[in-house]
This record gives C-alpha cells, structure tokens and sequence, in this order.
C-alpha cells in the first residue's frame, strides 16, 4: 500500500535528481498514510504544528494567506507526487493554510521518519532540499508575475508553468491537461477580481492560443503563450542532477 503512495513520490521527484538503486527502495519503504479529503478542505491551518509531512499523490491542493478582512491569496499551485509542507519538517510551525483543490488521495509521513531518513541517505536528503529549493523559485516567479505583469501575460505564464509540471509527470500531453479550479480560484492565483479573469480567458480564446472546457484545458499555441507570458521554464529546473 505505501509503496503504490510512493510511486506519485518518485516520479516527481526523479524529474529534477538523479537517485541509485537504494536511494529509490528507501522512498518506497516509507510508511506512508493514506488519507481521502474532500475538495476545498482545509488540511493543515495557520498556526498549527504539524507533525507529518503530506504528500500529494492524486489531485490538486493550493497554499494560501488570508488577511485579517477575509482577502485570500492562493500563493502556490500543488500537483501529485509534491511535498507542499515540506517546509514544516524544520520550521514547525505553518505560516499558511494549506488547502485541497480537489477531491485529493494524500500520503502523510511523519516527521521523525523522514528525519531519519535525511540522516541516513543523504542523496534523499539532498533531493528533498532541492525540490524546496524549486518551490522557492517558484514563488519568486509567482512574486514577479503578480506584481509587474498584465492581466493577460499572468494567465499566459501561469498557464504555460502548469502544462510544463504536468508534462513533466505525465498528466499532460499536446498541451491539454486537466485541471478543475474555478475563475474565482484562479483570481485569487493571479491577484484579479473574476470579471478581470474572465476577459482575460475570454480574450485568449479569441485570439486562438487556449480552449476551456471546464476542468479540461489545451494550449494551442504554445510557443506563442509563453511568448505572452514571458516565461522562461529554467525556474522550474526540470532536468535531473545528482
């Protein structure tokens, strides 16, 4: 049961490191919890201490800030096979909530067992601080896009960032992939109101570059997308080094 939890683990981890033989059977024997959740539910909250790390094995989930008046920034995009709270291994407590996107199958591994792990293979060790290091990027990149980009170019480059994370893991092909968040969602990604959201959806259906059909997205024109949004893929680093 773990090991079929840790395959959404490997393949996305394997995208960006290089692990041997032992490094792999180490992941697969993780005890590894699973956990069926709801869409939209809150799974770890501002201000709790965690004890375990939740992996995504199925699904979408979202890291999220509210203000004191009830404004909401989603702050990441979460996709099967990512660690979002990774983070909590070492700073114990969250600083934001995270959240299921969608109905979600989730791993949960505690804390001392992946500390034991880091311990004793530090290959492991390595991979897991650089896929932290890959989400820092992007946040950097999701800053940038927020704050100095057109409402159009920021859909453009959100758009062409989850096409390449999704061909990279095999959840997307000829530029179609699945992903079921609704426009206020993807205004509170992209720091827009909904009406702003749909214009801009509106207008690159227009100009041929997408096709929506609810959940179901494809990018037409790829090259000409990341063009418009100004993206540059080096930031997710997706080729594999030890």
């Amino acid at each position: 049961m773990a090991g079929n939890l840790s395959k959404a683990l490997l393949r996305k981890i394997t995208v960006s490191n290089k692990l041997d033989e032992e490094d792999v059977g180490s992941l697969e024997k993780l005890p590894i919890e699973r956990r069926m959740m709801g869409p939209r539910e809150i799974v770890v909250r501002d201000g709790e201490r965690p004890t375990q790390c939740c992996l995504v094995v199925e699904g979408f989930m979202f890291r999220a800030k509210t203000t004191f008046d009830g404004q909401r920034q989603i702050l990441s995009l979460h996709i099967p096979g990512e660690i979002p709270d990774l983070q909590s291994l070492h700073l114990g407590i969250m600083d934001h909530d995270l959240v299921t996107l969608t109905s979600c199958t989730l791993g949960l591994i505690p804390h001392d067992v992946l500390k034991q792990l880091n311990s004793v293979r530090p290959n492991v060790a390595a991979a897991l601080w650089r896929e932290t290091l890959i989400d820092a990027a992007i946040f950097r990149e999701w800053i940038v896009n927020v704050g100095r980009r057109t409402g159009l170019a920021r859909m453009a480059h959100l758009l062409s960032e989850l096409r390449r994370r999704l061909e990279a893991i095999g959840r997307a092909s000829d530029g179609a992939f699945r992903l079921p968040i609704t426009q206020a969602e993807l205004a509170d990604c992209l720091a827009m109101s909904t009406v702003h959201v749909n214009r801009v959806l509106q207008e690159l259906r227009r100009e041929g570059l997408i096709e929506v059909e609810r959940s179901a997205f494809r990018l037409l024109d790829q090259p000409k997308l990341e063009d418009l949004g100004q993206f540059d893929p080096h930031y997710l680093h997706l080729t594999p080094v030890t």
